[in-house]
């Protein structure tokens, strides 16, 4: 289903530049948390009002609804918010009123099969995106659709089928009259732009040496030129918001990219990456392929087969390697990955904007490698970075320096796949057990409240006006300071 205008896509983004898109975050003022993570994909809201430093399950709770599963975030209309969910292989967009948390409408995604998915993942990974006036969702291999705000579908766009045994994960944002959405999987990645009217494409950039990847994109405006900003395998990069054309690059990062950036003062960019096997004392050495065939290739057959390998890290990485998913690793493949294990650094690496081309030896202001997260965001407050890696370790960075200020383990440990907020002086903390932590957002953070879900929680929180929106496995609470 497609609609149309008389104008052509190219057109409509000149006036959307035009009449007012200067800043990195296009959302209405009182629309404070349009995407996944807020603003830009801060974690901030643009607004700071009070809000409760404790929330639990039966404090300070304004409403709560239940809702099918998904691990998707919540994002925010003036009126609205919008999840995503998955029920009986069932995807549905969902608007709930923000009033009250009554459900206005759900609608299904037509697909014609689910794709395959991690064990702990979910078909309802991706989080929507709205400009106010209309939603965008995506299902990974059963593609992009798009809502008016009364759940009419004005378009949906088949994608994929992707090469991916962890699904889809990478949020669209929209900015302008476009809808983005970067797509790494482990063959055919691409960052793609599409007309928010109609679905067509207006520019396509291909990513084919990136592997699989999970981090969504977030605006750089630099110098009054915007750029998208996308981490993946190996190196960052900054794409022309106008052409998709690659700016500059810093080369060094970690081989899976599920954290997405961030901006501070002084138009700093941080990005965060960490995967097993990228840090400097516990770095995976792949030997050559031909030492691989004479060690397993039992069937001389110049490949290596699954059922060939004992059990070990190379096996467990199959999928990873086998990039077309044929049952076998050939030597291109296997090389192609034995570059990405030599090149990744797990690391936090600030940036400062202005470079074009490879900027990894100019740009570069400072690097951090230790306690980094696997899968959360940082977040940027008041000159100081913050973030939450598994087993509940909590940091803090000196944003001008690197320098650590404050690690310590907060009550709640077990993993951590949401990102961490932070509104009102505070960090809203919660792990996959739906173990809530709350911490005073200075570099010498202390812990102010604790609380349990007794449910899972993958799912980042909303703030906006003082309310705090949080998704565990069954439920969308919204918690605030009762009048």
């Amino acid at each position: 289903m497609h609609m149309s205008r008389s104008t052509t896509p190219r057109s409509r983004f000149a006036l959307a530049l035009l009449f007012g898109l200067s800043c990195a975050s296009t959302c209405h003022a009182e629309e404070t948390w349009v995407r996944f993570r807020g603003p830009n994909g801060s974690g901030v809201p643009s607004e700071q009002t009070e809000t409760p430093t404790e929330i639990g399950p039966e404090t300070n709770v304004l409403w709560k609804t239940s809702l099918p599963p998904g691990h998707s975030s919540p994002i925010l209309t003036a009126k609205q918010v919008f999840v995503t969910a998955v029920n009986d292989e069932r995807l549905y967009t969902i608007a709930l009123d923000r009033v009250d948390g009554s459900v206005l409408w759900q609608k299904e995604a037509r697909h014609a099969g689910l794709e395959e998915i991690h064990s702990i993942g979910s078909h309802a990974q991706p989080t929507p995106a709205t400009d106010g006036e209309t939603v965008v969702s995506f299902f990974g291999s059963c593609g992009l659709f798009c809502y008016d705000l009364d759940g009419a579908l004005r378009w949906e766009r088949p994608m994929g089928p992707y090469k991916n045994t962890y699904g889809a994960a990478s949020s669209p944002i929209i900015v302008g009259d476009l809808v983005i959405s970067c797509q790494d999987h482990d063959i055919d990645s691409y960052l793609i732009a599409v007309d928010k009217q109609t679905g067509n494409t207006v520019w396509k950039t291909e990513r084919a040496e990136f592997p699989r990847g999970f981090s969504s994109p977030i605006i750089w405006n630099v110098d009054g030129r915007l750029q998208v900003v996308v981490a993946g395998a190996i190196r960052v990069v900054g794409y022309d918001l106008k052409s998709g054309k690659e700016i500059w690059t810093v080369r060094g990062i970690a081989r899976i990219a599920n954290a997405i950036p961030v901006i501070g003062d002084e138009n700093t960019l941080f990005v965060s990456e960490w995967a097993p096997g990228g840090g400097d004392t516990d770095r995976i050495q792949a030997d050559p392929f031909e030492d691989i065939l004479t060690q397993y290739d039992k069937n001389q057959n110049t490949t290596v087969e699954q059922q060939e390998l004992p059990p070990g890290p190379l096996k467990s990485r199959f999928s990873q390697i086998d990039r077309d998913k044929s049952g076998e690793i050939t030597r291109a493949e296997y090389e192609w990955m034995r570059q990405i294990f030599h090149a990744a650094h797990n690391i936090v690496v600030a940036i400062k904007p202005g470079g074009q081309g490879d900027v990894t030896d100019t740009h570069v202001l400072w690097t951090q490698k230790k306690f980094l997260p696997y899968v959360p965001s940082p977040v940027y407050y008041d000159g100081f970075l913050f973030m939450v890696k598994n087993g509940g370790i909590a940091s803090s960075l000196d944003a001008r320096t690197g320098e650590r200020l404050k690690n310590g383990r907060v009550a709640h440990t077990k993993n951590y796949y949401s990102s961490p907020v932070i509104a009102d002086g505070k960090i809203y903390l919660i792990n996959q057990q739906g173990e809530l932590t709350v911490l005073s957002a200075e570099p010498k953070w202390k812990v102010l409240a604790t609380a349990q879900f007794g449910e899972e929680a993958f799912a980042t929180p909303a703030i906006s006006r003082g309310n705090i929106y949080l998704r565990t496995a069954g439920n969308l609470y919204c918690f605030g300071l009762k009048e």
